[in-house]
């Protein structure tokens, strides 16, 4: 995955999330945000579904928990 790719997750997470975009790294998750809560966890779906034109399964809008979490999953559903 490219620079431009992981530059709009962290994008959209720091808007999601309310937060700088220079606090998102690869320990980012609902341990490190506190403003990461289930609310928030479904406007990030929404907004990762919405920017890169995909749908995530049930399991694997759980499975969206971190930050390589998103980064990987969303790796196998678009092609960079």
């Amino acid at each position: 995955m490219n620079n431009e790719t992981e530059n709009r997750i962290i994008n959209i997470m720091s808007a999601v999330f309310e937060i700088p975009a220079d606090e998102i790294n690869e320990e980012s998750s609902p341990d490190t945000i506190k403003s990461w809560d289930s609310l928030k966890h479904i406007n990030l779906v929404v907004a990762l579904e919405e920017e890169f034109g995909v749908q995530f399964s049930d399991n694997e809008i759980i499975d969206l928990s971190n930050y390589p979490l998103i980064v990987s999953t969303l790796k196998g559903k678009i092609s960079v």
